[in-house]
């Protein structure tokens, strides 16, 4: 124990996307290990398991002590609710120990199947402070995963208001947008990052475009790419914040991978309760960064640094840094080395530009002064030679940086961890053995590890011993041979009480060992038995309000586009702002023309922003946007004080009719679908939902990438944060250009987090004959930059679509003969 702190309290969680990985895993100390089966997971693109594998799988793992957590971390569309629960019936029966879950409809599902169901809140609920987890606690949730975005102030914060165990990433590839909060993947590719299908537009190039103008950036063009995240270093700092669970990333990932970084992080945690230096050797950063990385960071757990985020030069795994070419020989090149390399090593030279195909291949011999060198070098100026066929050395160049991109030999002593017909890991037993003259031996095994005990007898009675009655000795060596098995026993956890000198057949205590250590094994691997219910996923299915005329609402994001839309006949107005104090005067701007207005709160709550959340209400809108769970919680709160409506937007994620009635219940007046929806998912909702309660955003520039990472401070200030950024973002207007040509805006919001939205703006107006017949109780129109009488002009459009004046398809097409840009009907498309 230290500081309070057990080492039992702290878990391992390690990745795992096939079998290989999970006896990685298992091998190299993991206390627990989270993977995800063929559908329902946030890993499309792992190889997973399949569901009939879950018993076995779960047997595996508990053999060894180890938890197995199922990730189940995505949207559930209506469709497929009946489909999710049979998974949800399949983990209970095979003794799954959690399921990881984002949708808070399934949450829903899972209490109704099962009221002791453990239930993880996935880092997909983007769970991101105290109020946030409060919220959770109604659902029995166990434990929540909190974003990545957290600080380690945060997160003691965090735990010490909310109260409930917190997992953490410690370790893999960083988002650049909330988890949660992406919708790139849906809007460029119909590939749903909340569907496990990310495609990864945060690793491509984009240019900087400035006030209209790209910005010259040299070698720098990924500009959304950030590093791998490594907090080995700071394994105290999270054990004393709270962090009881160390989750390392990487379904992805191969077993090597898995194997280095496990053993890794459980020696750092262990010599932290042996109470030893918690430094991290310089070797042992290198051969994480051999496994994969794009460059190391502790993200944000030190606070926002946007300086260290990113690299920007290169987008994928480079490894291990090796030193800069000094000159390029007739049959090899002369290297600067910084870090060991030996033949076999697999090298690349880097030219800084990764978009064009890199010299590499393998060390074939290493040179010091024309002389050949033998085993490993360490640093120094060395002659690299290649394979004739392996690089083109007039495509190299003097100051190319050198990468170690692979090194076979700790591969092959990484395999050597869990490639073994040996056990993982052996368990101690305690053994009892008593008996006299005329009775049957009695042998007590207490696993103590599982906190289970069987007693064996022998088959027939003891009788007096000529020679070489039973002893301690002779016991011990019989009933301790568990060679091949998980277990062990040791002199001293082995105590004897025979009466006089007996004795019984060898083969008698060999039985009697081997049928102990099967109950015992049984014992181990029976799942744990949970409460389960069969139901109908559908039974809750409510009756429709009526409508009998649907609303238009417009969303402005400046008071000349309120004061615009105002004097339309839109039915109501919302306010997103990047400066809440002009909530104020948009909410008197409103009032002048005699509209209501609601105000929006930001899309992330962090443990220190409740300030934001109370100027809105003091504004006095008419109904405040809720964009998070932590909002809605510390409204809800307040509901009786403030009486003021509340509107749950697409941020929630709210995908089946359970997330509705979820929310609705939750005090909700009116809700927003999940973005991504296509037509027939959305059409599929409002069939089974009370569609008289949600609105639809039927015209936007959708919100792609929501990020802390501030491009506006990392590229045009000298600053690290908001602190000293000098705030860019009030003299400048900020886009990405996409390798296409098109401009993506990038805005902040109050907590100077930055929304990349789309450059084109979305239409899903031809659906609108369609969303009305199933009684939809409100539209809404979202704007971004358009100029006031755009806005009249788009707003005047959908009434008459709404009023069946128009056709939808004239909406869209009409829009799109006036915007220069186009307009694409997004992610409404069959």
């Amino acid at each position: 124990m230290r500081n309070g702190i057990k080492r039992e309290d702290i878990e391992l969680l390690a990745p795992a996307g096939n079998w290989e990985c999970l006896k990685a895993a298992v091998a190299n100390g993991a206390n627990a290990v989270f993977f995800g089966v063929e559908k329902f997971n946030a890993r499309a693109r792992a190889e997973n398991f399949q569901m009939a594998e879950l018993p076995e799988i779960m047997a595996f793992l508990h053999m060894y002590g180890v938890k197995g957590f199922l990730t189940f971390n995505i949207l559930v569309f209506e469709d497929e609710m009946n489909e999710a629960r049979k998974l949800v019936e399949a983990c209970i029966d095979a003794g799954v120990d959690a399921l990881i879950v984002q949708d808070l409809g399934l949450v829903k599902l899972i209490r109704e199947i099962s009221p002791d169901f453990p239930i993880h809140g996935s880092t997909q609920m983007t769970i991101t402070s105290p109020e946030a987890v409060e919220f959770t606690k109604p659902f029995s949730i166990e434990r929540v995963v909190l974003g990545r975005e957290n600080s380690l102030k945060e997160i003691k914060v965090i735990g010490e208001k909310a109260k409930l165990p917190m997992e953490v990433f410690v370790h893999g590839a960083l988002c650049v947008s909330y988890s949660g909060q992406c919708l790139t993947s849906e809007m460029w590719g119909g590939r749903s990052a909340n569907r496990g299908e990310c495609a990864q537009a945060c690793r491509l190039p984009y240019d900087l475009i400035v006030d209209g103008v790209q910005k010259e950036m040299g070698n720098i063009a990924y500009l959304l790419s950030p590093k791998d995240l490594a907090a080995i270093e700071l394994v105290p700092e999270l054990i004393e914040a709270g962090v009881t669970s160390f989750k390392i990333e990487g379904r992805l990932k191969s077993p090597e991978y898995v194997a280095n970084v496990v053993s890794k992080y459980r020696a750092a945690i262990d010599r932290y309760f042996a109470g030893q230096d918690a430094s991290v050797s310089e070797q042992d950063i290198r051969e994480l960064q051999q496994s994969f990385s794009r460059g190391f960071t502790h993200g944000f757990l030190e606070g926002t640094n946007n300086k260290t985020l990113l690299d920007g030069s290169f987008p994928k795994s480079r490894g291990v840094f090796l030193g800069t070419v000094k000159k390029v020989l007739k049959n090899a090149v002369l290297v600067e080395l910084s870090s060991p390399l030996k033949r076999g090593d697999g090298i690349v030279f880097d030219a800084g530009d990764p978009t064009q195909k890199e010299e590499g291949g393998r060390v074939y011999d290493l040179l010091q002064r024309g002389k050949k060198v033998e085993g490993e070098v360490n640093s120094g100026l060395y002659e690299i030679v290649m394979g004739r066929n392996d690089v083109k050395l007039q495509r190299i160049h003097v100051g190319d940086r050198v990468w170690k991109t692979s090194d076979p030999e700790l591969d092959k002593r990484l395999r050597k961890t869990f490639e073994t017909e040996k056990p993982y890991r052996t368990f101690p037993l305690s053994v009892h053995v008593s008996g006299k003259l005329g009775e049957k031996l009695s042998v007590t095994w207490v696993d103590k590890m599982a906190n289970n005990a069987v007693t064996s007898q022998s088959e027939i009675p003891l009788e007096a011993a000529v020679k070489r009655p039973l002893t301690a000795e002779l016991l011990l060596d019989q009933l301790g041979r568990l060679g091949g098995t998980i277990y062990r026993l040791e002199a001293a956890d082995l105590t004897v009480a025979l009466d006089g000198e007996v004795i019984v057949p060898v083969s008698e205590l060999n039985r009697m060992r081997r049928e102990a250590v099967e109950q015992l094994l049984f014992l181990r691997t029976k799942p744990p038995v949970y409460q389960k219910r069969t139901v109908d996923a559908y039974a809750d299915v409510k009756e429709r309000g009526q409508v009998e005329k649907p609303k238009l609402t417009a969303l402005c994001r400046s008071l000349e586009q309120v004061e615009a839309a105002a004097q339309t006949d839109v039915d109501f107005l919302y306010a997103d702002f990047e400066f809440v104090k002009q909530y104020p005067d948009a909410v008197k701007l409103a009032h002048r023309y005699g509209k209501k207005i609601a105000i929006a709160t930001m899309r992330i709550h962090m443990p220190d922003e409740n300030g934001v959340l109370a100027l809105i209400a003091r504004s006095q809108p008419d109904a405040i946007l809720v964009r998070n769970t932590g909002a809605l919680h510390y409204y809800m709160a307040r509901r009786h004080e403030l009486g003021i409506p509340l509107i749950g937007d697409f941020s929630l994620n709210i995908a089946n009719h359970k997330a509705v009635e979820l929310f609705l219940d939750c005090g909700l007046e009116m809700v927003t679908p999940s973005y991504d929806l296509n037509i027939q998912q959305m059409v599929d909702l409002l069939e089974n939902a009370d569609a008289s309660k949600m609105e639809v955003v039927i015209h936007q520039h959708l919100p792609m990438f929501h990020t802390e990472h501030c491009v506006y401070c990392t590229f045009l200030s000298p600053g690290t944060d908001h602190t000293n950024c000098g705030t860019p973002c009030e003299t400048s207007r900020v886009s990405l250009r996409d390798r296409v040509g098109f401009s993506h805006p990038v805005r902040v919001d109050t907590g100077c987090r930055n929304t990349v939205y789309n450059a084109i703006d979305q239409s899903g107006a031809e659906y609108l004959s369609e969303f009305t017949k199933l009684g939809v109780g409100s539209y809404r129109i979202e704007f971004l930059e358009e100029e006031p009488e755009r806005v009249q002009e788009v707003i005047r459009l959908y009434r008459q679509a709404l009023r069946g004046e128009v056709s939808g398809s004239h909406v869209w097409r009409s829009l799109k003969a006036t915007n220069q840009l186009g307009v694409t009907r997004g992610q409404l498309i069959k």
